[in-house]
């Protein structure tokens, strides 16, 4: 069974830290590009950031660039997203998905596409709220 779950969200304060973790199991890790997505309410889903299934190349979306990291750590089949110096816009549901399409991370480049159809490999989502 193809499982992505993540943890690691919750209430920080403006300027604090949260480290999310995306563990995936059911499929071969590394075959595939895995992006992090966020959705707030009432807005539509976002990219946020993605890195490739070799790890050599990553994304960030222009409003966390500088702030979120994103790693892998293929021998625990787990996907990490830290993100530093959180602001209230970064309050939404953050969800992970593995990127079945043979392009990956370039999906997100120049566009606003919300991630692989609800059919592909998605996470449940974990809550990440920033007070100010």
């Amino acid at each position: 069974e193809v499982q992505l779950v993540e943890s690691g969200g919750g209430l920080v304060q403006a300027g604090g830290s949260l480290r999310l973790s995306c563990a995936a199991s059911g499929f071969t890790f590394d075959d595939y590009a895995i992006g992090w997505f966020r959705q707030a309410p009432g807005k539509e889903r976002e990219g946020v950031s993605c890195i490739s299934s070799s790890a050599d190349s990553t994304y960030y979306a222009d409003s966390v660039k500088g702030r979120f990291a994103i790693s892998s750590d293929n021998a625990k089949n787990t996907v990490y997203l830290q993100m530093n110096s959180l602001k209230p816009e970064d309050t939404a549901v953050y969800s992970c998905a593995a990127i079945l399409s043979p392009l990956g991370c370039d999906l997100l480049y120049g566009s606003t596409w919300a991630g692989p159809p609800a059919s592909d490999y998605w996470g449940q989502g974990t809550q990440v709220t920033v007070s100010s």
